[in-house]
């Protein structure tokens, strides 16, 4: 075979592009150095955020103190700040810059009702709360925060060009916070957004949540003396066993993907009185969301024949509603190979110790301590998950990644006591200085290729399809007091 000769002005050329890609790439790992850099530096800072907002430990839309704080953190690193955004009081969008793309990072900040806990590994509630931070959002705030905080300097300084925007959204656990942020547009300028949450694993997010519908069910009946005259009472707590006992045998008659559950919120108030009001709630999910909502219309029937049945009458409020998770395989590569460069996380000594204890006291076998240390491989999950988030609904209007780190000991289940423990010791701020660096090394990918965003949404317009993006929540407004 002949081999022609490159000639010399192609091959200076080919070597011209080889130095600027060069130097593009050592810039560009430059500057995540350099952000890793200042969120260690800023450990202790960042470190005393999330134990704040962990003993603040305020549950969904009343996260006043949590979000002012963040609020506050922003404000004082230069981004302009718009509060109260969507008529919730403790939402937030927090933004620099100018221009595109337009890149979004995901903070939380609300506490789980009835599951407060001490930071040691046995169970111990503290004395006068009542709530903790069983899902790890304290940290997810933070953590969302700082990267943010980071990308904008970089912003500032004239590395990057764009906008970031932090949005602070409230009351995920049960909510909806970001449904009525994404409903009311506030995503529409976006062109990717990220996101993490604590775990008991170091991995990229490859696995869909469950979509859900939730309401709170109220009956009213008759109150009367329940010795003396219970033939004049009608019964409203009757009305809500009813409807349990028809829901409890719909689901042999449901996809088995189904999951439904209720808690009794108020099921009268002294034995000899027939109660006349009684309240129960209830969560609908399921893998694909035009299931959860022809099942959730079933449960609604059953409401209507328990009412009929005992004499009462019912009502329903919804308070949840959100979409299942879009996977965005584009943007996970990009985020697992920043993941992988950072590593996961090594305990002391003291924490071995602590993990140790803790897991003794888990109802199964856990895994080995030393895999808070590991990095999960990327793969595609088959099914849907085991909980649900609004970032579905975020999920279904831009192009969404996430990332999960070890903030828990391996095993901890999230919404458990176990979880707020870990959550108030230096193993839960490690693993969000973790996530913190991964996110803003994410993000200066996106702002330095735009490519990865181009191919990103192609991806995301496959995904969708034909489907065009509606609330489950229908027009009601913030379910402000859900909680109460």
């Amino acid at each position: 075979m002949n081999l022609k000769p490159i000639p010399f002005l192609l091959l200076v050329t080919l070597n011209i592009v080889v130095a600027q890609n060069s130097k593009r790439n050592n810039s560009k790992e430059e500057m995540k150095h350099a952000a890793s850099g200042n969120i260690q530096e800023n450990y202790a800072v960042y470190k005393q955020i999330a134990l704040e907002i962990w003993n603040y430990a305020e549950v969904g839309y009343k996260e006043i103190k949590s979000s002012a704080l963040l609020q506050k953190t922003l404000k004082e690193n230069g981004f302009n700040l718009q509060s109260s955004v969507v008529g919730i009081p403790t939402a937030f969008v927090a933004s620099y810059g100018s221009g595109k793309p337009v890149i979004g990072i995901l903070a939380e900040y609300d506490a789980l009702p009835g599951l407060s806990q001490d930071a040691i590994p046995e169970r111990k509630a503290i004395e006068g709360k009542s709530a903790g931070h069983a899902c790890g959002h304290h940290l997810f705030g933070t953590a969302s925060v700082a990267a943010g905080i980071e990308l904008k300097k970089l912003i500032e300084s004239g590395k990057l060009k764009g906008t970031i925007k932090v949005f602070g959204t409230p009351a995920e656990e049960g909510g909806s916070g970001k449904v009525y942020m994404v409903r009311e547009g506030l995503f529409n300028d976006v062109d990717a957004v990220i996101h993490w949450h604590p775990s008991s694993e170091n991995g990229v997010t490859m696995t869909s949540a469950l979509s859900n519908k939730s309401a709170k069910f109220r009956f009213k009946g008759v109150s009367s003396h329940a010795a003396a005259s219970p033939e004049k009472g009608r019964s409203a707590l009757d009305a809500v066993e009813a409807m349990n006992y028809m829901v409890n045998m719909m689901r042999e008659h449901v996809p088995q993907e189904t999951r439904i559950h209720y808690v009794i919120t108020n099921g009268g108030k002294a034995p000899n009185v027939i109660p006349d009001f009684a309240e129960v709630y209830y969560y609908v999910r399921h893998p694909r969301k035009e299931v959860v909502v022809d099942v959730f219309e079933r449960v609604v029937n059953a409401a209507n024949g328990a009412a009929l049945g005992t004499g009462t009458k019912a009502e329903f409020e919804i308070i949840g509603g959100t979409h299942d998770l879009l996977i965005n395989k584009t943007l996970a590569e990009i985020m697992q190979k920043n993941l992988e460069k950072v590593g996961g996380i090594q305990y002391t000594s003291e924490e071995n110790t602590f993990a140790k204890k803790l897991q003794e006291s888990f109802n199964f076998t856990a895994p080995p301590i030393e895999d808070a240390n590991k990095i999960s491989p990327l793969k595609t999950e088959s099914d849907a998950g085991g909980g649900s988030t609004d970032v579905g609904d975020v999920s279904y209007t831009v192009p969404t990644v996430g990332v999960r780190t070890a903030t828990w000991v391996p095993g901890t289940p999230a919404h458990s006591w176990q979880a707020v423990a870990c959550g108030g010791t230096e193993i839960g701020t490690k693993g969000m200085i973790v996530a913190a660096k991964v996110m803003a090394q994410t993000g200066i990918d996106l702002f330095t290729d735009p490519a990865i965003i181009v191919k990103a949404k192609e991806e995301f317009t496959r995904s969708i399809g034909s489907y065009k993006y509606r609330s489950l929540l229908g027009d009601r407004q913030p379910a402000l007091n859900y909680r109460d």
